[in-house]
């Protein structure tokens, strides 16, 4: 079993955050103005990243300030990147590559993340239109993958793509919500909460999420 991506959504629909661990193709980055700066390197549009090292290819930063290591497993990797970078063990394609869903259409990420929260706000007003009010919209499995979705009061969306054999992951994700992201993201003065204007650029954020999902049994 294993973990491949999380998308954070906020309350108007805007994915802020990406990440992702055992992708083996990853999308295309997103157009220009299709996403919200600081999402994700992995998927920015910005002109800089094909400038950047090895080092700061896959931790996700390019900042002088940037502490995180090369093997945090802020996994970035796009179209041409691998043949730009270096060649090193952190390179090279898994042994064994996993299927993941939603990548074998070369979709941008501005569009693949649409469509992931397009097929959740239609399921989960397919849930509460034939079960009422009371149901909740947790998880569905396809032969590929599980998708799980935690909401929050506030209105932002957890969502994790994982092994379709993994149990509910529900509960990591209020581990996030309740821990990292209140801690570096609703208390940081510096982070503009409901801005439309920037995704969750907070490095600490970055860097505690994924000790928590590499933490976990279902991480291999």
């Amino acid at each position: 079993m294993t973990i491949y991506s999380l998308y954070i959504y906020d309350r108007h629909c805007t994915c802020v955050y990406y990440h992702d661990w055992h992708r083996s193709r990853r999308p295309k980055p997103a157009v220009e103005g299709g996403i919200l700066p600081a999402v994700s390197q992995a998927v920015s549009p910005s002109p800089h990243l094909a400038n950047s090292n090895a080092s700061s290819v896959y931790s996700g930063f390019g900042s002088p300030r940037n502490t995180l290591s090369s093997n945090t497993g802020v996994v970035v990797a796009v179209n041409d990147m691998l043949s730009q970078a270096p060649a090193t063990p952190l390179l090279q394609p898994p042994p064994s590559p996993i299927t993941t869903p939603m990548t074998s259409t070369g979709l941008a990420f501005d569009e693949e993340a649409k469509l992931v929260y397009g097929v959740i706000l239609s399921l989960r007003n397919m849930v509460k239109k034939l079960s009422g009010r009371d149901e909740q919209f947790v998880n569905y499995r396809t032969s590929a993958y599980k998708l799980h979705v935690y909401e929050t009061v506030s209105g932002y969306k957890f969502v994790m793509l994982s092994d379709p054999a993994a149990e509910s992951l529900r509960f990591v994700m209020r581990q996030m919500y309740v821990g990292p992201f209140l801690e570096y993201v609703v208390r940081n003065p510096l982070v503009q909460m409901d801005s439309r204007e920037h995704g969750i650029d907070n490095e600490y954020f970055r860097a505690s999420i994924d000790r928590l999902v590499r933490g976990l049994s279902v991480f291999p």
